[in-house]
């Protein structure tokens, strides 16, 4: 009984561990369960996720899809978003992820503008001129763009957020909890998508 009464308290409660989007929104992951993260390099508690998410997304199910939208707040977070997206496109980006989170979050790198993220990516291999061109094309605007209206069409208050199938939301939880909801709440995605 007791097992029991504990298998019951570990699944993530709606309403306390997780909790509806209002409205949901229309996913992009065709038939595949779609998780979005929005994060920013310079949140500490996205620092602190980002190693358990990467952990989880190199053995997620094969019907999952993680998609990372970079979250602009204020103008200074800007610049990351466009480093984001240009990173992407020149398949530099996940390479790059942890030093990003590092510069931000413990060496304390001052990667506030165009110039100084492209002075840093240089140290670790990337093409500046590349870098610099893709930076300010129409491409990444169009992408930074996009990030700046899902942040308002999924009411995003903080970073981290996980939103799973355009209808869960799962926030301000510690890194291993969040991992454990997320899991669950992917299981039940999946689950209504079987009933469709």
């Amino acid at each position: 009984l007791l097992l029991c009464t504990t298998q019951v308290f570990a699944e993530p409660q709606l309403g306390k561990e997780y909790k509806l989007l209002s409205p949901p929104q229309p996913t992009h992951s065709g038939n595949k369960v779609e998780v979005l993260e929005f994060f920013f390099y310079g949140c500490i508690h996205c620092f602190h996720l980002h190693p358990k998410l990467s952990a989880w997304e190199k053995t997620m199910p094969r019907d999952v899809e993680l998609t990372f939208v970079p979250t602009i707040f204020r103008d200074s977070w800007e610049p990351m978003a466009n480093t984001f997206y240009a990173l992407q496109f020149m398949n530099q980006r996940k390479r790059l992820d942890d030093a990003l989170y590092n510069a931000w979050n413990v060496d304390n790198v001052d990667l506030s503008d165009e110039a100084k993220i492209a002075g840093f990516l240089a140290r670790h291999g990337v093409d500046s001129k590349k870098f610099g061109e893709l930076y300010n094309s129409f491409t990444v605007e169009t992408e930074v763009m996009r990030s700046k209206q899902m942040v308002q069409s999924y009411h995003i208050m903080g970073t981290p957020t996980l939103i799973v199938d355009g209808k869960y939301v799962i926030e301000g939880l510690e890194p291993d909890e969040t991992i454990g909801v997320l899991d669950a709440v992917v299981k039940r995605a999946r689950k209504e998508r079987s009933q469709k």
